[in-house]
């Protein structure tokens, strides 16, 4: 298959849906040569900031020698950015030489009379099969949902990563933080490492009987680890993180809020337990990037985006809002999916602003996306509502006065097109 054949492919298996379960994923990589027993593996997991806390650490292992294999989800512009290695993503050739492989196997499955895998066990099982092709020193490994029966729990990991645990995606992990955080413990293996930056007492109760049951040695944030903030700018933060009664002094991360401190104090200790050494922690953490997370795409006016998707997610980028740019008032453009906690994100974001647009996130989980603009009557006067991403984005900014800032937030399928259409107007999302 040629990469745009391989990509139309990829997406029409999306019409088997979200499908937890291991078994799939587990009879394919059988067929392939288990793959997942040819790498070394860290695993994160959590609610938010897996994706940061993954870019970080992989920056780090980088600047230590390793050459680092890192597959997150979803993507911002391009399928390509889910499979890095050495912080290059992978190559169109490689994901249709890749598919090409791996169809000859599902369709094997289906003729047997079994289960399809889903597009996204498909997506895992191509990034373990070219880290282990291209014979990767690490791979770290995101959590696509839950952790328990999601399709990158066939990996044993050398270190497992818990960052927090939130309300988020209840449909399929629980109604109650004690039920979520089962299934994100579900990650911890036995007799590896665990390191968590969860402190909410039910959440870490049942993530320490995990690891009790498991013996998998535990690190927790405030005991084993901890960060403490020395400054921060519009450029970085600086921070003294503290492991095991070492100080690491006066680290710089360019990533913004202090919630990417705690992000940053994982990587350090994941990189301690590996036996990384205090240059390359320092060299990692100050050329980690990630895209989408108060990120600053324009100045005049100020345009900063921001994938907070679920409560936890906003009430942090709120904090930051009022920390870094407390005087300025805000015009917010804003498309959440339907399974999110819609009427408490706009509780909690809309006493910020002036003037709401409402857009449509382009996933077929968006459902009633103009409720949120009925939430939103009790909080602000001037809303808007277009469902068309880019045109929502150009009447968001003819709302900005120049002493103002526009801040674009919601659903990482929403921020990834107006995010293009701001940075990247030729470019097609994919």
């Amino acid at each position: 298959m040629e990469y745009l054949e391989a990509m139309d492919y990829l997406k029409n298996l999306t019409t088997f849906g979200i499908n937890l379960g291991l078994g799939r994923i587990q009879n394919l990589l059988t067929r392939l040569g288990n793959p997942e027993k040819k790498v070394s593996f860290i695993h994160v997991g959590g609610t938010n900031g897996k994706g940061s806390t993954c870019a970080m650490l992989a920056s780090v292992l980088q600047q230590s020698g390793m050459r680092v294999g890192l597959f997150t989800s979803p993507h911002i512009h391009s399928y390509t950015e889910r499979i890095r290695i050495n912080g290059v993503e992978i190559g169109e050739k490689d994901i249709a030489r890749l598919i090409t492989e791996l169809r000859v196997h599902l369709d094997q499955m289906v003729q047997e009379g079994l289960e399809h895998p889903t597009e996204f066990e498909v997506s895992t099982a191509l990034a373990l099969l070219h880290f282990a092709q291209e014979e990767v020193d690490m791979a770290i490994m995101e959590v696509g949902l839950g952790g328990k029966i999601d399709s990158t729990n066939v990996i044993m990991p050398s270190i497992s990563i818990i960052t927090n645990v939130a309300m988020d995606h209840m449909d399929y992990l629980g109604n109650t933080l004690e039920e979520i955080s089962a299934v994100k413990a579900g990650i911890i293996k036995k007799g590896r490492d665990v390191i968590t930056t969860a402190d909410h007492p039910a959440v870490l109760r049942i993530i320490r009987e995990k690891a009790e049951l498991e013996q998998a040695p535990l690190w927790e944030y405030g005991q084993d680890f901890s960060v403490e903030a020395l400054s921060h700018s519009e450029e970085g933060q600086g921070f003294h993180c503290m492991v095991q009664g070492k100080t690491y002094s006066n680290l710089k991360i360019t990533l913004r809020g202090v919630h990417q401190l705690k992000n940053a104090s994982l990587a350090v200790a994941a990189a301690v337990k590996l036996g990384v050494g205090e240059p390359a922690i320092r060299e990692g953490l100050a050329r980690a990037s990630w895209p989408c997370r108060l990120e600053t795409v324009r100045q005049k006016p100020l345009v900063v985006i921001d994938a907070a998707h679920n409560h936890h997610g906003i009430k942090v980028l709120v904090q930051a809002l009022k920390e870094y740019w407390p005087e300025k008032k805000k015009v917010l453009l804003l498309g959440m999916l339907a399974d999110k906690e819609r009427e408490k994100v706009v509780s909690e974001i809309a006493p910020l602003a002036d003037k709401v647009v409402v857009t449509k996130p382009n996933n077929p989980r968006a459902g009633s996306w103009r409720q949120v603009a009925e939430f939103l009557k009790d909080y602000v006067d001037k809303i808007e509502v277009e469902e068309n991403i880019g045109q929502a984005v150009d009447k968001a900014l003819a709302l900005t006065g120049e002493e103002e800032m526009l801040v674009i937030t919601g659903s990482i399928y929403m921020v990834s097109e107006a995010r293009a259409h701001l940075l990247l107007p030729d470019l097609e999302v994919n």
